[in-house]
């Protein structure tokens, strides 16, 4: 029988993740569960290529690598802002919508000010031409193969 993808008080839970910010917001978020969170960044795992064209395929990508090379529990996110007048765009590639992190790192004023100006040239100007939604998708992956994937979206106009 497989365990079950279940974490309990005192377990290591990787964040799969090479970014020390992004570890600290998952260590406030994960505070009162008592986990032994170490980032894939820590224990020198490779960052794999975010290859996804979706934010379910990006997570599972990156908590997948991180199990399988760590042996733990591990847990990834893929996020960004879907804008329907925008086609859905910036979508998985929001974050390159603010920058190259290579690049001395991501400003997101900068990627928002790209949303404006694509807002404004596609004649987008009306509460309901401005719609679009923000996704955050986890994905807990086991050393095994399993997962459990998370998804939430809150809808929204952007003003």
């Amino acid at each position: 029988m497989t365990p079950p993808l279940k974490l309990h008080s005192g377990d290591r839970l990787v964040i799969a993740t090479h970014n020390a910010g992004k570890l600290r917001e998952f260590g406030m978020l994960l505070a009162g569960f008592d986990l032994d969170l170490v980032s894939a960044g820590e224990l020198g795992l490779p960052e794999p290529e975010e290859t996804g064209t979706t934010f379910v395929e990006n997570a599972r990508l990156k908590a997948h690598a991180a199990a399988v090379a760590s042996g733990i529990l591990s847990l990834a996110d893929d996020s960004g802002l879907c804008v329907d007048a925008l086609g859905g765009d910036p979508g998985v590639y929001t974050a390159n919508w603010a920058g190259s992190a290579a690049n001395g790192g991501r400003d997101y004023m900068v990627g928002m000010r790209r949303v404006e100006d694509c807002l404004q040239a596609a004649g987008a100007a009306t509460p309901a031409q401005r719609r679009g939604s923000f996704n955050a998708t986890f994905c807990l992956a086991h050393p095994d193969g399993r997962d459990a994937i998370f998804e939430g979206k809150v809808e929204g106009t952007l003003v």
